[in-house]
């Protein structure tokens, strides 16, 4: 029987034995692909949130450093180079973030009560844009909450 085996030269697949792999890696490809997107985009809306976070954070480091440095009463200038109090290049390069991303105003600062006490110069909401989405960081002024909410960046 070995020297059957070892003489037979017939080796290899046959086409229908290939056309059935195909076929089966072909039905596995349709059932994972949905499911891996949908992995892809719960990722990229974690790392939107993950981004704007970093940011957020950032311009209350900044927003409290040049609180620090003002008269009392003064209101603080939010804009895009040395002249302003908060600067979106410091911001952007504290977060380690693109600063096209960021839109932040200086009317995005204001109050919040916290147990009864009001607390000035809050980052209220930053709005961040990144990998075809939009994530906006918004605080209730009563509650002192803040909320991340991710949307599609609308196309131009």
């Amino acid at each position: 029987m070995w020297k059957k085996l070892r003489n037979d030269k017939k080796k290899g697949f046959t086409l229908v034995e290939l056309i059935v792999v195909l076929v089966i890696l072909a039905i596995l490809a349709a059932l994972l692909i949905p499911a891996l997107t949908g992995y892809i985009d719960k990722a990229k809306e974690k790392q939107i949130i993950a981004e704007t976070r970093q940011t957020v954070m950032a311009a209350q480091t900044l927003v409290d450093e040049a609180y620090a440095k003002k008269n009392v009463g003064d209101a603080l200038t939010v804009g895009d180079g040395d002249t302003y109090d908060v600067d979106i290049n410091d911001i952007a390069a504290l977060a380690e973030v693109d600063k096209d991303n960021i839109i932040f105003t200086a009317s995005d600062i204001g109050k919040k009560t916290v147990g009864g006490k009001d607390i000035q110069n809050v980052v209220m909401k930053v709005v961040y844009t990144a990998h075809g989405k939009t994530c906006t960081y918004e605080v209730n002024a009563t509650t002192g909450e803040g909320t991340y909410s991710v949307g599609e960046t609308p196309a131009p």
